[in-house]
């Protein structure tokens, strides 16, 4: 059984790395025909131009396999990731085919709840790397945490 991690167990710099995870056409494509049809993520040639080189990776698919990375990842234990926003999101480099990504989280912050003390608020910048080791990912996030002692 996975432990529950609380508040008072996390540290100002921690850093949890994730699995990795590889990326198909088939994939993508699917994944952008249902939740961002837009040509150069569905393979459609009207409209694509030079602007991408190709087939390139919605960056909503780039988040959610991200969220998926973390979520496996378990970097609270049992504690699920209860997300209260996020900062500063951004897409550097697109996934591609055939693409491999890795994540990592690093704790930027811990600040106890002043109006509910039995929680915390953990920033989380989380970045995902390619097998170049490029950056196609960065976010800044703020979870929910419980605390052991409130």
């Amino acid at each position: 059984m996975i432990e529950q991690r609380f508040l008072e167990d996390l540290a100002v710099g921690e850093i949890n790395t994730t699995a990795e995870v590889s990326l198909s056409a088939t994939d993508m494509v699917d994944f952008a025909r249902q939740y961002d049809p837009q040509p150069m993520h569905t393979g459609m040639e009207a409209g694509t131009g030079d602007t991408f080189n190709g087939l390139i990776a919605s960056g909503w698919h780039t988040a959610a396999l991200v969220m998926r990375l973390l979520v496996d990842s378990r970097p609270l234990g049992s504690t699920p990731l209860l997300g209260l926003g996020v900062d500063d999101l951004r897409w550097p480099k697109p996934l591609r085919a055939g693409d491999t990504v890795r994540a990592e989280g690093e704790i930027l912050s811990i600040t106890r709840s002043r109006s509910k003390p039995e929680y915390g608020v953990v920033r989380l910048r989380v970045t995902a790397r390619n097998q170049r080791k490029e950056v196609v990912y960065v976010m800044t996030a703020s979870l929910w945490v419980p605390c052991r002692n409130p």
